[in-house]
């Protein structure tokens, strides 16, 4: 071979290891939600990015072997070219063979590792890190094919990649990692806010997170603070209360002061005026669930929804009644004040 085509394969052979490389990093870093709506839309290089994510640890069994064999041809056949290309204007300066052959392998052998470093190593993965989506749609499908025509032996390099880190007790994935936990997308849109890629001028955002560390003892009204009535109180009483306070509900306790059940507005306003002085009738009274204080609010909101409750008695490891929990605080937690639609402003 021409030390001249030995300089051409240099630049095939960087291509190639560039391709590898933006491929590799391409498939890790690209978002499959930026890519699933392309595929469902019917784009193929889509339908294949979106298979080679769900076959990563494929992917990068074939750019490893991708690049390690451009490399090594990248020695085997460029770097003796640009040595004996280099020994000829060395040779006018009257050195010894010796020196001249040192001194040109020096050379090539820097130039070589600075060509392979920068154009076959750093630019494309600067280009996948900044256009992941973009590099995985043109990268991804080339791939693939070449992962097909060489998958005995990929697959063998995999399972053998797999079996090492088993033996170490590392479970190996095949799928790139689309999730985030709650606290990643805490920190995102913490930092979206503050490069000011995203607004929460209404603070919904900030309070579902908030939301998830809460307990119900947080948002719990003590016994203390609350409009109760008595257990034997009148359709009146309620009406009454109403007009003067302007809640919906009211919590009914008995004589130890222990909540026994609530009623709304609308179970009593339909009575007949001849039972507005009499006790509430008990199909009337609704009951009130128990739920511990040290239960996540979200989990109560879950078992609220779920039994179809306005109102829950908070109690504590004691059994003791803590105060009692409404859906409308709950709610207000998520999405801010919720107004009681018979509540004065």
């Amino acid at each position: 071979m021409s030390d001249w085509a030995g300089l051409a394969w240099l630049f095939v052979l960087l291509l190639g290891n560039a391709f590898f490389v933006g491929a590799e990093f391409a498939v890790i870093s690209a978002r499959r939600s930026q890519i699933e709506p392309l595929a469902e839309q019917g784009s193929r290089s889509a339908k294949t990015a979106l298979w080679a994510m769900e076959h990563a640890t494929l992917m990068l069994a074939m750019s490893q072997l991708g690049i390690t064999i451009c490399s090594l041809l990248i020695l085997t056949v460029s770097e003796p070219a640009i040595h004996h290309l280099l020994e000829y204007p060395l040779e006018l300066t009257g050195w010894s063979p010796e020196v001249v052959s040192t001194i040109a392998f020096v050379i090539a052998l820097l130039l070589v590792s600075y060509l392979h470093v920068v154009l076959g190593e750093m630019v494309p993965k600067n280009l996948s890190f900044s256009l992941p989506d973009r590099a995985v749609l043109l990268l991804a499908p080339p791939l693939v094919f070449t992962a097909r025509v060489f998958r005995p032996v990929i697959v063998a390099l995999n399972a053998t990649a797999n079996g090492v880190l088993r033996l170490f007790g590392v479970q190996p994935k095949s799928e790139a990692t689309s999730t985030f936990t709650l606290e990643e997308v805490q920190t995102i849109v913490v930092q979206s806010r503050r490069e000011g890629v995203l607004e929460d001028a209404s603070g919904t955002l900030t309070a579902a997170f908030e939301f998830t560390t809460k307990k119900v003892r947080d948002v719990a009204v003590p016994m203390a603070e609350l409009v109760c009535l008595p257990a034997d109180a009148t359709p009146g009483d309620v009406e009454r209360a109403v007009a003067r306070r302007g809640f919906s509900r009211y919590v009914l306790a008995g004589g130890d002061g222990e909540p026994v059940g609530y009623v709304h507005l609308k179970d009593v306003i339909d009575l007949d005026d001849d039972e507005s002085d009499d006790p509430i009738p008990a199909k009337r009274v609704r009951r009130v669930v128990s739920i511990f204080d040290g239960t996540d609010l979200e989990d109560a909101l879950a078992t609220m929804r779920r039994l179809g409750t306005h109102l829950a008695r908070a109690f504590d490891d004691q059994g003791r009644t803590t105060g009692v929990i409404f859906l409308e605080d709950i709610i207000e937690e998520l999405v801010g004040e919720v107004q009681d639609a018979t509540r004065r402003g």
